[in-house]
């Protein structure tokens, strides 16, 4: 008799999560907390509480989590860290429906989880090198390696459909993914160039601001011009085309948000909103890039004549 057997309720909670739907579910969740966790990351280091936990992995020398006279700093930094968790419970709840019920995605669920506490070494780093820049960057940059595989991960459990569009396509596409990557790059180092640096007196990277931030604004122009040409080229050959018009949206969204954050000299407000705008235009890229894959018109061409000739040969 194996463990469920003997909890009747348990056995039917772990039927109802590797069900289709069920799956589906634990995967947008985790996807939805993994974003959420950048979010909180950034309140952490908006509010000055990077080192609101001086130490790591323990909270204090003593303890492992906050006490009343670390103050509002250390409930958000805890709480932070203790997000982690929520997401570590989400992510093996995953891996272990497609255990039952969907082998094919045990790699990319495995990912999820695995990602996770490597991001949690590396926050650990970030405290004991005294929220270095290029550290925190890293850190960020880890979420956003989570969250693909997250986002691959939930695209997989639900419907898929074959698509064929004409080769090009798929290189315009690769390198929208690629400027929308470096937009991402670059605006961590911004970042870490800023005012904005988690604790009072944590150092900069030591870059002009003014420089790095043209330059990033330079990309984003990249991206948006990219961008509206895969739109229009998705809709001159009748490809699905409503991700890269929702790309689109996001960019002009977040470039708008940019730029309102600069002139405005960096509101903590604008900044986190701008942080959680990241992780949107990463998702649509991530759909943008998934509505051109499959397969290319001239593969589908040269297959199509030997689909046609197999009946006459087996006249013969």
């Amino acid at each position: 008799m194996s463990v469920l057997d003997r909890f009747p309720a348990a056995r039917r909670w772990a039927r109802r999560l590797s069900s289709p739907n069920g799956l589906r579910g634990l995967a947008l969740a985790s996807l939805i907390a993994n974003v959420g966790l950048v979010v909180t990351g950034g309140a952490v280091r908006l509010t000055d509480s990077g080192l609101g936990c001086p130490t790591w992995p323990r909270c204090t020398a003593d303890s492992y989590t906050t006490s009343a006279e670390m103050g509002v700093h250390g409930v958000i930094e805890f709480g932070n860290r203790t997000l982690t968790f929520v997401l570590g419970a989400i992510a093996l709840a995953a891996l272990v429906a497609t255990w039952r019920s969907r082998p094919d995605l045990r790699t990319l669920a495995a990912a999820v989880l695995f990602g996770i506490p490597l991001q949690g070494v590396i926050g650990g780093i970030t405290v004991l090198t005294n929220l270095n820049p290029w550290v925190v960057g890293l850190h960020f940059l880890g979420s956003i390696a989570v969250i693909t595989a997250a986002y691959a991960f939930w695209r997989r459990t639900g419907p898929t459909a074959p698509v064929v569009v004409p080769g090009p396509l798929h290189t315009l596409a690769a390198l929208t993914a690629a400027a929308s990557a470096a937009v991402i790059a670059i605006g961590v180092v911004v970042t870490g160039s800023g005012p904005h640096s988690g604790d009072h007196g944590a150092k900069r990277n030591g870059l002009d601001p003014e420089s790095i931030s043209q330059f990033h604004a330079d990309l984003v122009f990249l991206l948006l011009g990219l961008s509206v040409a895969l739109w229009l080229a998705l809709r001159a050959v009748g490809a699905p085309s409503r991700p890269a018009a929702v790309l689109l949206i996001v960019v002009l969204g977040q470039g708008v948000l940019g730029f309102a954050q600069y002139f405005t000299h960096l509101p903590i407000l604008l900044v986190g909103l701008h942080m959680f705008g990241a992780c949107l235009v990463w998702l649509a890229t991530l759909s943008a890039l998934a509505a051109t894959r499959g397969v290319p018109v001239a593969r589908a061409k040269a297959d199509a004549p030997a689909n046609r000739r197999q009946p006459a040969e087996a006249t013969h």
